[in-house]
Protein backbone atom coordinates (compact mmCIF):
# COMPACT_ATOMS: atom_id res chain seq x y z
CA UNK A 1 0.00 0.00 0.00
CA UNK A 2 1.54 3.14 -1.25
CA UNK A 3 1.92 6.39 1.37
CA UNK A 4 -0.72 8.17 -0.83
CA UNK A 5 -3.07 5.69 -0.62
CA UNK A 6 -2.82 4.83 3.18
CA UNK A 7 -3.31 8.77 3.87
CA UNK A 8 -6.26 9.27 1.52
CA UNK A 9 -7.71 6.25 3.90
CA UNK A 10 -6.85 8.18 7.17
CA UNK A 11 -8.21 11.27 5.55
CA UNK A 12 -11.92 9.57 4.56
CA UNK A 13 -11.49 7.39 7.71
CA UNK A 14 -11.18 10.91 9.84
CA UNK A 15 -13.87 12.86 7.47
CA UNK A 16 -16.95 9.91 8.16
CA UNK A 17 -15.72 9.84 11.86
CA UNK A 18 -16.20 13.81 11.87
CA UNK A 19 -19.60 13.03 9.82
CA UNK A 20 -20.93 10.55 12.40
CA UNK A 21 -19.92 12.96 15.47
CA UNK A 22 -21.73 16.26 13.80
CA UNK A 23 -24.64 14.84 12.29
CA UNK A 24 -26.93 14.81 15.53
CA UNK A 25 -26.19 18.29 15.76
CA UNK A 26 -26.98 18.74 12.21
CA UNK A 27 -30.50 17.05 12.59
CA UNK A 28 -31.53 18.26 16.20
CA UNK A 29 -29.48 20.87 16.56
CA UNK A 30 -30.63 24.37 17.23
CA UNK A 31 -34.40 25.76 17.36
CA UNK A 32 -35.72 22.07 16.27
CA UNK A 33 -37.30 19.70 19.65
CA UNK A 34 -35.68 16.69 19.92
CA UNK A 35 -37.77 13.68 19.19
CA UNK A 36 -39.37 11.54 22.10
CA UNK A 37 -38.20 8.43 20.61
CA UNK A 38 -34.82 9.64 20.70
CA UNK A 39 -34.79 11.15 24.19
CA UNK A 40 -36.41 7.60 25.29
CA UNK A 41 -33.51 6.00 23.73
CA UNK A 42 -31.13 8.55 25.55
CA UNK A 43 -32.14 7.35 28.61
CA UNK A 44 -32.38 3.79 27.87
CA UNK A 45 -29.57 2.73 25.98
CA UNK A 46 -26.76 3.32 28.41
CA UNK A 47 -28.29 0.45 30.37
CA UNK A 48 -29.04 -1.71 27.84
CA UNK A 49 -25.39 -1.67 26.48
CA UNK A 50 -24.03 -1.93 30.57
CA UNK A 51 -26.23 -5.10 30.58
CA UNK A 52 -25.20 -6.54 27.34
CA UNK A 53 -21.71 -5.93 28.65
CA UNK A 54 -22.22 -8.22 31.21
CA UNK A 55 -24.01 -10.85 30.15
CA UNK A 56 -21.09 -10.79 27.23
CA UNK A 57 -18.26 -10.83 30.21
CA UNK A 58 -19.53 -13.71 31.93
CA UNK A 59 -20.95 -16.05 29.10
CA UNK A 60 -18.07 -17.99 29.43
CA UNK A 61 -17.78 -19.01 33.08
CA UNK A 62 -17.47 -22.24 33.75
CA UNK A 63 -19.01 -23.40 36.83
CA UNK A 64 -18.53 -27.15 37.34
CA UNK A 65 -14.09 -26.29 36.85
CA UNK A 66 -11.85 -24.67 39.04
CA UNK A 67 -11.85 -21.50 39.88
CA UNK A 68 -16.09 -22.22 39.36
CA UNK A 69 -16.16 -18.64 38.39
CA UNK A 70 -15.03 -16.85 41.70
CA UNK A 71 -12.45 -14.43 39.86
CA UNK A 72 -15.54 -12.92 38.10
CA UNK A 73 -18.41 -13.42 41.12
CA UNK A 74 -16.18 -11.44 43.46
CA UNK A 75 -14.79 -8.80 40.78
CA UNK A 76 -18.47 -7.98 39.92
CA UNK A 77 -19.07 -7.92 43.61
CA UNK A 78 -16.84 -5.01 44.10
CA UNK A 79 -18.17 -3.12 40.96
CA UNK A 80 -21.43 -3.67 42.77
CA UNK A 81 -19.83 -2.17 46.35
CA UNK A 82 -18.05 0.52 44.70
CA UNK A 83 -20.87 1.45 42.75
CA UNK A 84 -23.22 1.65 45.67
CA UNK A 85 -20.60 4.02 47.40
CA UNK A 86 -19.17 6.34 45.06
CA UNK A 87 -21.64 6.47 42.29
CA UNK A 88 -19.11 6.62 39.82
CA UNK A 89 -18.73 4.35 36.78
CA UNK A 90 -15.28 5.56 36.06
CA UNK A 91 -14.08 3.96 39.46
CA UNK A 92 -16.37 0.95 39.32
CA UNK A 93 -15.08 0.01 36.14
CA UNK A 94 -11.52 0.27 36.44
CA UNK A 95 -12.34 -1.05 40.26
CA UNK A 96 -13.68 -4.27 38.63
CA UNK A 97 -10.44 -5.12 35.92
CA UNK A 98 -8.22 -4.29 38.58
CA UNK A 99 -9.51 -6.74 40.76
CA UNK A 100 -10.16 -9.40 38.06
CA UNK A 101 -6.79 -9.07 37.13
CA UNK A 102 -5.59 -9.42 40.34
CA UNK A 103 -7.11 -12.76 40.82
CA UNK A 104 -6.48 -14.39 37.67
CA UNK A 105 -2.91 -13.23 37.38
CA UNK A 106 -1.98 -14.45 41.23
CA UNK A 107 -4.76 -15.86 43.39
CA UNK A 108 -6.44 -18.78 40.95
Amino acid sequence: MSDFSMALMIAVIALVTMLLRFLPFLIFGGEKETPEFITYLGKVLPYAIMAMLVVYCLKGISLTGAPYGLPELISCGLVIILHVFKRNTLISIIGGTICYMILVQLVF
